[in-house]
């Protein structure tokens, strides 16, 4: 009988090892990147995207928007060469987090559950390819548009217009402003 409780703790101790192993990266300050987090979550919900823009006002579309976003405020906060890159981290592992949380809350809590959220953060990883393209002229915007906002499926032209000259002036916001900005809100 004495061996039981020895087993357990042996076995709660290769687990905490594992743990700590498997995500030694992450940001220890779990509000880190919170605020920039918010920023992004605020402009995915402006109702422009839903209604003008005529992106489902569904799950998958409201990811779609909050996936675009969180894209290029990604690739704003990597090329600014002014050490932003731990930002960059920081707003990852918060949209990686958001995601686990709202799978949880609308009962998605099974073992594949991190399979999920992997392919969900692989969605955001395409995304940020896409738009790094886009940016650069090697992708054609409308065409980055349709993908990352509309799943392939072009909408009215009306809507693609509203949708893709809203993503240009974020990204026209974002490139304007200054790296204290973005400092600011991560630390």
């Amino acid at each position: 009988m004495r061996l039981q409780p020895k087993r357990a703790s042996l076995r709660r101790a290769k687990w905490g090892f594992m743990i700590r192993f498997l995500f030694r990266g992450l940001t220890k300050d779990v509000g880190r990147g919170q605020a920039l987090f918010d920023r992004v979550v605020g402009e995915a919900r402006k109702r422009h995207w839903y209604e003008a823009g005529e992106v489902p006002d569904t799950i998958d579309g409201r990811f779609s928007v909050l996936a675009t976003t969180c894209a290029l405020f990604i690739i704003r906060l990597e090329r600014s060469g002014e050490g932003l890159d731990p930002a960059s981290v920081a707003l990852t592992e918060r949209f990686v987090e958001a995601m686990d949380v709202e799978h949880r809350e609308i009962g998605l809590n099974d073992p594949g559950l991190g399979r999920r959220v992997r392919k969900l953060l692989g969605s955001l990883e395409r995304r940020v390819d896409e738009w790094r393209g886009a940016i650069h002229g090697e992708n054609d915007w409308t065409e980055t548009v349709i993908s990352s906002l509309y799943r392939g499926e072009a909408p009215k032209d009306e809507a693609l217009k509203h949708s893709s000259d809203s993503l240009e002036d974020l990204w026209n916001r974002l490139s304007d402003a200054a790296a204290e900005t973005f400092e600011e809100v991560v630390a």
